[in-house]
């Protein structure tokens, strides 16, 4: 059954398991912007849109029992998921909330840094919510941002049409959405709004090569989205077959390449 305010990609066991990986692919990305912020030992971290929780755990041994991580995130199942997850590893440290993000409850100036990846991308209301997480920070806390800066570039090489079809609709779903797939490149202007001060930014660009761990990446995410979109009916039955199909034959061609939708990461302090 589906979850009332569910995930773009839903929320069931194919998905846990994709997040799992794209969480393999980028949790160095992650734990690079978390040096930068200097998370350390006894704070108190917000993981907003914390998902199943991946990155949650990681915080949660960062900040070790003297600190606690508060996770934010609208899915009952992905919420109860991580809860068994923290009480399995014996983690004492970790706060859940399960809200969405205008409903969550932070005290203001109780926290020391904020991480949240591909979190205000599905946002209708993403400056309100960063003048919450500004009002949320310490004098001195760090909000590490990575979300998408431009997903228009996801292309394979070669080119299958149908595939190629697909993946193009697939973006033209995210434009009609209420958020905005591209805030990335809005956020140093947002931060700065608000009164953040940017200390660092960069892009972050992956292309995938035949089997390899970053090409899993946005192979999960095809075989998981294209058939949702019959679902919406932006493909039919027939080219949603055919994408599927092109997606095998590609992983099977001489030097093929998935490059991904590019990101980036911007790091800003409350001063």
């Amino acid at each position: 059954m589906k979850e009332k305010n569910e995930y773009i990609l839903g929320t069931e066991r194919a998905e846990l398991h994709r997040l799992g990986l794209q969480h393999q692919v980028w949790s160095g990305e992650a734990r690079r912007g978390w040096e930068i912020a200097e998370f350390t030992e006894g704070q108190t971290i917000l993981d907003l849109g914390c998902g199943p929780g991946y990155c949650t755990k990681e915080l949660a041994y960062i900040v070790g029992q003297q600190g606690k991580v508060i996770g934010v995130d609208q899915s009952k199942h992905f919420i109860d998921y991580l809860q068994k997850g923290i009480e399995l590893d014996g983690l004492e440290n970790v706060d859940l909330q399960c809200a969405s993000f205008d409903d969550m409850e932070l005290e203001e100036e109780s926290l020391d840094g904020i991480y949240h990846r591909w979190a205000l991308a599905w946002s209708d209301n993403p400056q309100y919510i960063i003048s919450r997480l500004y009002e949320a920070l310490k004098p001195g806390g760090v909000i590490v941002s990575h979300e998408y800066y431009d997903w228009s570039i996801f292309q394979t090489e070669p080119q299958l049409p149908a595939l190629n079809h697909a993946v193009k609709t697939a973006y033209s779903s995210f434009e009609n959405s209420d958020g905005e797939i591209n805030i990335g490149k809005h956020l140093p202007r947002m931060f700065q709004e608000v009164g953040l001060e940017v200390i660092s930014q960069r892009t972050i660009s992956k292309v995938g090569y035949n089997y390899d761990l970053v090409w899993q990446w946005p192979k999960s995410f095809l075989e998981i989205y294209i058939p949702k979109l019959m679902e919406s009916e932006a493909l039919d039955p027939k080219q949603v077959e055919d994408a599927l199909s092109e997606l095998i034959e590609l992983e099977d061609l001489p030097g093929a390449s998935i490059c991904c939708p590019l990101m980036c990461e911007v790091v800003a302090v409350k001063a």
